[in-house]
């Protein structure tokens, strides 16, 4: 997964209440941000979540900095805190294209949407260019040449 900085929307960010990234991405600043390529939201859990009973990701897009008014491109629904572990991903989807001004405003973000009290959790997201994965190959595989 290649990562930009410039395009990361929360990094270890503690999620106790309802809340929105701490980062939004302004779409009006003239800048290459993956023009061209397949360009993927990614939520992963950082940090186990704990003493809650659920969260909802989403991905959304705001006329405003704040990300107050937003409009919800696409969501989850509300996931259990016993699945959301540490390394846990979600919201893993490809992101429309970003040149459709019908389709978003100025900046993009996420939100959490939580139910409860949570006492810990953190979530890394943001725009990535690769997909992260991982290949499984069987015992015993000679790889030897490659």
């Amino acid at each position: 997964m290649i990562l930009d900085r410039q395009l990361l929307l929360s990094n270890a960010q503690p999620i106790t209440a309802t809340a929105v990234s701490t980062n939004t991405i302004d779409l009006a600043i003239a800048r290459d941000i993956g023009i061209g390529d397949n360009l993927e939201l990614f939520i992963k859990v950082i940090a186990a979540f704990a003493g809650g009973t659920s969260v909802q990701f989403a991905f959304i897009t705001s006329a405003n900095a704040d990300l107050s008014s937003a409009t919800v491109i696409v969501q989850t629904p509300a996931i259990p805190t016993a699945s959301l572990v540490a390394g846990s991903e979600w919201l893993r989807v490809q992101v429309p294209a970003l040149s459709q001004a019908a389709a978003m405003q100025r900046y993009i973000g996420v939100s959490y949407t939580v139910v409860g009290t949570f006492t810990g959790g953190t979530v890394t997201a943001g725009l990535a260019l690769d997909r992260e994965g991982t290949a499984y190959y069987p015992s015993g595989l000679n790889s030897g040449g490659f």
